[in-house]
């Protein structure tokens, strides 16, 4: 078991088979968490910085500044955003599990919300994000 975690929190983002296999042959999202690699999520923020912003008191952009954003309440992250009815009504707080429903496909998990972004298919890239995410604020 040791060797497992040490083994995971060494992996890089170039090792992904590596954390994968570190997971489990079928892993749930709490096992992919703690596999997941900041730096690696970082990188695939570089997609969602098409529409959105990060640092802390950046201006919004097509998104709403995403900095701060776990552990805030759906569509009141930004005070300056116009967030769409659909999304101001799922309610809640942005937790691990529903940021990764969200990521999955925000369409699917949020009818009639704006955000066009397709999703993120593979598990552990959204558990990569979502860690990633949790470094900011």
């Amino acid at each position: 078991m040791l060797l497992l975690l040490v083994m995971a929190s060494s992996c890089s983002a170039g090792d992904k088979e590596a954390r994968r296999r570190a997971a489990g042959s079928n892993p749930t999202r709490a096992a992919l968490a703690r596999v997941a690699d900041a730096s690696h999520g970082r990188s695939i923020f570089s997609r969602c910085a098409a529409c959105h912003t990060i640092g802390k008191g950046a201006p919004d952009a097509a998104g709403p500044n995403l900095y701060g954003i776990m552990g805030s309440p759906v569509a009141h992250n930004s005070s300056r955003f116009g967030y769409t009815d659909a999304l101001r009504r799922a309610g809640g707080v942005w937790t691990e599990d529903r940021m990764d429903r969200w990521l999955t496909s925000p369409q699917r998990f949020v009818p009639g919300t704006s955000m066009g972004f397709p999703g993120l298919a593979d598990p552990l890239d959204r558990a990569d994000l979502v860690a990633y995410l949790k470094t900011q604020g």
